[in-house]
Formats: structure tokens, C-alpha cells, sequence
């Protein structure tokens, strides 16, 4: 304990000692280095904070999505279940609501397979309020 700060001490003399331009450009280079060190320390943390900012926020958009994609499929359920009882047959329901999703499958493969991509795009633009 005594050797460090006698250590210490030492390095504080002579920085002391020093006169004159050796001892300004050691204590110039010296600052330097230590803001330096304390810009890059800031940085870091800067970037780290930015980092679980946008990790929390990708997070919470996946739960939202996650709670929307099952409130869908109850909805679905639902709407099958609705079909079939007004048909007369479970089963009924459930092939119609499937021909649906099946049926919108094909149109947008085979028939218009640039729609979709189309419409997204122009719902995308218009979010950013770009103008072609």
C-alpha cells in the first residue's frame, strides 16, 4: 500500500518537476489521452442505452404482434364456427373460412402476384409521405 502510493507520488513529482515545454506537452498529451478515454467511455455508454432503447422497442412491437396474431385467430374460430352453425354443420363453416384464405392465396400467386406488393408499397410511401 505504502509502495503504490509512494509510486504515486513519484509521478506526481515529477510531472511537478517538470518545467517549461517538456512538462506542458506531458501534461497536454496526459489530458488528451484521459479525455480521450472518458469520450470513448461516453460513447459507449450512449451507444448502449441507444441499443436497448431500440431492443425494447422491437420487443414490445413482437408482443403486440404475438397478441394480435391470436386475437386473429380467435376471430377466425369464430367466423367458422358462425358459418357452420348458420349452414347447418360444423364442418361447413370451417371449409368455407378456409376456401377463403385459400382462394386469397391463389389470386395473389397466381393471378396479381404484384398486387400485394404494390399496395405495401404505396402504403409505405404514403406513411413516409413520399411523393413520386
Amino acid at each position: 500500500m505504502k509502495q503504490e502510493a509512494a509510486s504515486g507520488g513519484r509521478k506526481e513529482n515529477q510531472i511537478r518537476t517538470k518545467k517549461g515545454i517538456p512538462g506542458l506537452i506531458d501534461s497536454t498529451v496526459t489530458s488528451t489521452i484521459e479525455d480521450l478515454k472518458a469520450i470513448i467511455d461516453a460513447k459507449l455508454e450512449l451507444f448502449k442505452i441507444e441499443m436497448t432503447e431500440k431492443v425494447a422497442l422491437v420487443s414490445a412491437l413482437l408482443l403486440l404482434l404475438v397478441v394480435l396474431m391470436i386475437g386473429v385467430a380467435y376471430l377466425i374460430t369464430t367466423i367458422a364456427l358462425l358459418f357452420g352453425e348458420l349452414f347447418g354443420h360444423v364442418w361447413l363453416g370451417y371449409l368455407l373460412v378456409s376456401m377463403v384464405f385459400i382462394l386469397t392465396f391463389a389470386f395473389f400467386t397466381k393471378v396479381k402476384p404484384d398486387a400485394l406488393k404494390n399496395f405495401i408499397h404505396k402504403i409505405l410511401l404514403s406513411a413516409n409521405d413520399y411523393r413520386k
